[in-house]
């Protein structure tokens, strides 16, 4: 239970972050990153951040994949 305080305050302080921050895939990948962290050793922080960041460098990834998409085509 005392893993549960530090975890919930992360979730909290990511919903609370504006919508103009660009963060998109960040929210999914902190979620993963955290349960992930938490089962491997109890690492939930360290995994939360872990998959914000790498969650928000796959969004990106994919986005940039699909404006090329739409250049090729027209």
């Amino acid at each position: 239970m005392k893993h549960f305080a530090p975890a919930a305050a992360l979730i909290a302080s990511i919903l609370i972050v504006p919508a103009a921050a660009e963060a998109k895939g960040c929210i999914k990948g902190a979620v993963v990153g955290g349960v992930a962290g938490h089962y491997a050793h109890h690492h939930a922080i360290a995994g939360a951040m872990a998959g914000c960041v790498g969650g928000h460098y796959l969004a990106k990834r994919n986005a940039r994949q699909r404006a090329q998409q739409r250049v090729v085509r027209h």
